[in-house]
């Protein structure tokens, strides 16, 4: 069973920085696109980035390049993310997900999900 574990989330101020660790448990991360999405209250899950399964290429959301860079370790079995330059718009739950079959931005392509980790951004 794939269970995928965020954390780094937090208290941060405005333009700081902070990094998301993602720990995926399991035989199939390797061979598993990763991504990142975000869920503001009272907003739907918007997606932030994605990596292939080879860390080759990446995928970011427009309102997040430049500032967001999503990496992987494939030996440690964990994806991050890269936080820089936070805005209080960055204020959300962050989620990881994995895909088996699928790379991109849409949430219904990828097949498991962590729980999220808090991010809020004082001004």
């Amino acid at each position: 069973q794939v269970q995928l574990v965020e954390s780094g989330g937090g208290l941060v101020q405005a333009g700081g920085s902070l990094r998301l660790s993602c720990a995926v448990s399991g035989p199939t991360f390797s061979s598993s696109a990763m991504a990142w999405f975000r869920q503001a209250p009272g907003k739907e899950r918007e997606f932030v980035a994605a990596i292939t399964r080879s860390g080759r290429h990446t995928l970011n959301a427009d309102s997040v390049k430049g500032r967001f860079t999503i990496s992987r370790d494939n030996g440690k079995n964990t994806v991050f993310l890269q936080i820089d330059s936070v805005k209080p718009e960055d204020t959300a739950v962050y989620y990881c997900a994995a895909a088996s079959l699928y790379y991109g931005l849409d949430p219904r392509g990828y097949d498991h999900w962590g729980q999220g980790t808090q991010v809020t951004v004082s001004s």
